[in-house]
């Protein structure tokens, strides 16, 4: 058992992350904003209540305003904080240079000069920008074509030389997540593919649908992070690893979210400008590494999301969709400054 930090943890992944790491007997701090409410990962965790598992210790903080006091105790980091996909990164490059760069390198020496032991940092294949016809390693040298890429790259160029005989940094570069989650989101390809098919029995696909993009589950990324934490030190140490369970084009996917589901569904093109991040990945090397397969389809995730919608456990609401959300709060912060008067609102 060990006491883990998790950054970013009310967010997609640590939704299940979280649960994930105090049902293995683990301790958990959840530090985070928590811009997408707080409940839903106490939900979650709720949900373990009548079985064996670790103490969940929930924090409200900026990861920018980590301390080292917010390490006293802890052996373990697996940082999610970040503004999360390439859209959001778009919405302000400097905010997501602070924070998907400067503060995961910045809390990533403080964790080493803290004694943590090891520091896991959730980056993603977007990387690769454009691989052309290539299936691609984590040899590949990256070349991002977003402020999100391009921080995520940034931030494991930082982190990985800080790896020594005590200190493992251990960078996943995750595929296109999909599946349900205590916060849903609904802007991840295959889930938003899903939920059009759902609502409106048809799927629009844009960007040309040529693109190749890589996918995992939610669950599976959740146990490569548990894998990846157990796994001994010289395996994980200063390394990169691929994360997911395939590769398949938008346009196919559309085909394939329709074909796994129990009802006609319409697949159309619209025209649009094409989509240069292109990328196909390779994923042997964790199996290699620290022993981790990806398990769920995409098939699999359509099903599940699609059961999901239809018993109401995940709604199309407004905080399923990343960047959509972040415009809300930033326009909320704009009104509440200008109607203010003297600190107060009301």
């Amino acid at each position: 058992m060990a006491n883990i930090l998790v950054t970013g943890a009310g967010g997609y992944i640590g939704g299940v992350l979280v649960p994930a790491l105090l049902g293995a007997g683990h301790d958990v701090v959840a530090l985070d904003r928590y811009f997408f409410g707080r409940e839903r990962l106490e939900g979650a965790v709720g949900k373990l209540n009548g079985a064996a598992h670790g103490a969940f210790t929930p924090v409200r903080a900026d990861v920018r305003d980590i301390t080292p006091a917010h390490l006293e105790g802890i052996e373990a980091i697996v940082d999610l904080a970040a503004l999360s996909n390439d859209p959001a990164g778009e919405l302000d490059p400097r905010l997501t240079e602070a924070i998907n760069y400067e503060a995961r390198a910045r809390l990533a020496r403080l964790a080493r000069d803290a004694g943590v032991r090891r520091y896991l940092l959730m980056s993603s294949c977007s990387v690769y920008g454009d691989t052309g016809a290539d299936i691609v390693d984590e040899d590949r040298p990256p070349k991002p074509l977003t402020t999100y890429a391009r921080c995520n790259a940034m931030a494991e160029d930082a982190i990985r030389p800080l790896a020594d005989a005590d200190f493992a940094p251990v960078v996943f570069r995750n595929a296109t997540v999909f599946g349900v989650s205590p916060r849903m989101r609904f802007d991840l390809a295959v889930n938003l593919m899903t939920l059009n098919a759902v609502r409106d029995s048809r799927i629009i696909v844009m960007g040309g649908g040529r693109q190749w993009r890589p996918f995992v589950h939610v669950r599976d990324v959740a146990r490569a992070a548990l894998a990846a934490l157990a796994a001994p030190h010289e395996a994980v140490a200063g390394k990169v690893f691929n994360i997911g369970v395939g590769n398949i084009q938008i346009r196919p996917l559309a085909y394939l979210v329709r074909e796994a589901l129990p009802f006609m569904v319409e697949v159309a093109l619209a025209p649009d400008d094409p989509d240069r991040r292109n990328y196909r990945v390779r994923f042997d090397r964790a199996a290699e590494g620290f022993g981790f397969t990806a398990e769920i389809t995409p098939e699999a995730g359509v099903r599940e999301v699609y059961e999901a919608l239809k018993c109401g456990a995940v709604d199309d609401e407004p905080v399923t969709r990343t960047v959509e959300w972040y415009r809300t709060l930033l326009e909320a912060e704009r009104l509440v400054r200008e109607v203010a008067l003297d600190g107060r609102l009301l």
